[in-house]
């Protein structure tokens, strides 16, 4: 079983410009959309700092999964720079929001 996007080099096809331009417009709105979905969590960082805790067990999820995707686009055999530039956010705000769920 492959796990990677390596294809070698006798078996790669052509890639059209109008696809590579579209994949590279898709990755670009993934970005944008999925940073959105982390920053969502500020107005709970900003309940949990009014003494109002959201429960931890959403956000403990959440960083696991985007630490788990950071991961994995960082060690492909070609770093898969949209997917870790997704989910670094959900890190940073996950974390952020699982310590002021305890400290507030």
């Amino acid at each position: 079983m492959k796990i990677d996007n390596y294809v070698p080099k006798n078996q790669r096809r052509e890639v059209s410009d109008k696809r590579i331009r579209n994949l590279k417009i898709m990755s670009k709105v993934a970005i944008f959309t999925s940073s959105l979905m982390y920053i969502a969590y500020i107005p709970e960082i900003i309940q949990n700092f009014s003494g109002n805790p959201v429960s931890p067990i959403q956000p403990f999820v959440a960083t696991i999964n985007a630490t788990l995707w950071t991961l994995y686009g960082w060690f492909k055999t070609y770093k898969d720079w949209p997917l870790i530039i997704s989910n670094v956010p959900g890190v940073i705000f996950g974390l952020i929001t699982l310590v002021t769920v305890f400290i507030h």
